[in-house]
């Protein structure tokens, strides 16, 4: 069982590069592996992030109904996870897959495809690193 304060497994980070590629599709696969036997924050964490991908292979392949159903989705899981977990930047994740979700609702089924492929989400990463204060040294 993981935790969000752990240091993520090989697994993660193999997904995050996945999804930071746009290797959509493995990225589900590498995700779904870790989700299963979670429970808790861990697996709305990682269903959240596993929708997400999905919803973007989705879009990808033209399905506008799946892509914008599953953004909303994968989105609200990861409203019940912990602003960092296991070093993923989730509040950053939230607003960019909401930024693509609202893009592509402005844009419609007939022009998802024209969606600036800037508006893309990256997964981002933060230092969890704990600074000593003078005092403590």
């Amino acid at each position: 069982m993981l935790r969000c304060e752990e240091s993520p497994p090989g697994q993660l980070l193999l997904a995050i590069r996945q999804f930071n590629c746009r290797e959509w599709y493995e990225c589900h696969e590498t995700i779904e592996e870790l989700w299963l036997g979670e429970t808790g924050e861990m697996k709305d964490f990682l269903q959240g992030t596993l929708q997400i991908s999905v919803a973007l292979l989705h879009w990808r392949n033209g399905n506008y109904g799946g892509a914008v159903s599953l953004l909303t989705s994968g989105a609200n899981y990861l409203k019940r996870v912990s602003d960092v977990c296991l070093w993923v930047d989730v509040p950053a994740l939230i607003a960019d897959s909401e930024r693509v979700r609202v893009a592509l609702e402005e844009l419609g089924t007939e022009r998802m495809e024209s969606l600036e492929s800037t508006l893309l989400p990256q997964i981002k990463t933060v230092s969890t690193v704990r600074h000593s204060s003078p005092s403590e040294e």
